[in-house]
């Protein structure tokens, strides 16, 4: 695991890894964790359309890869019948790996990454938009920009998003000012072939 990167994002390498993380139940309950912090499989349950037992089957998967450990519960107690399950970084990221297996797996792991994000998008419209106040609305980002780069320059947008984001990531929940709320921020970048 390397966390180099301005997030302290775990870094998934391995192929198995991503294949592993493709699962819809396995990326739902990493994303809960990682957003909401620590849980049992029974709350994790229900927010990950599984039952507790085969919750607890998936999130013992993630933790051989690292993504995820078990721990005493957050309140500091000792009571150990329940078992404690909390995600190791603040989120995760992958590089597509350049053998046919790894793409392979990074393709299945893209896929539902932009399936959750794109149902994420949906309860949002749907559940949290219409409560917002005017202001907070007003700042949901909704554009769709075509631009035409080389390879370095979107390497350079990348790296450029990821400098404006990473204090405010780093910070984390504790740290922000006492107004702040939420804001899940999802990219897409979407190459196009070369003769588009």
């Amino acid at each position: 695991m390397s966390l180099t990167n301005p997030y302290g994002d775990f870094e998934v390498t391995d192929p198995q890894a991503m294949r592993a993380l493709a699962h819809p139940v396995r990326l739902a309950a990493l994303s809960y964790l990682q957003r909401n912090g620590p849980a049992t499989a029974t709350q994790l349950a229900e927010h990950v359309g599984a039952s507790p037992s085969v919750t607890s089957w998936h999130l013992r998967h993630l933790s051989t890869f690292g993504l995820v450990s078990d721990g005493p519960p957050p309140d500091g107690g000792t009571d150990r019948r329940q078992r404690w399950w909390r995600a190791v970084a603040p989120g995760f990221r992958f590089e597509m790996p350049d053998t046919p297996d790894g793409r392979e797996a990074g393709r299945l792991l893209r896929a539902e990454m932009l399936t959750q994000a794109i149902n994420a998008a949906h309860q949002w419209l749907a559940e949290i938009e219409p409560e917002l106040d005017a202001a907070w609305s007003g700042q949901a980002g909704s554009a769709n920009t075509r631009i035409r780069v080389t390879l370095e320059e979107a390497q350079h947008l990348e790296d450029a998003i990821e400098e404006l984001f990473a204090p405010y990531v780093q910070r984390g929940d504790a740290d922000a000012p006492p107004d702040a709320r939420g804001v899940r921020m999802i990219r897409l970048a979407l190459p196009e072939r070369a003769d588009s």
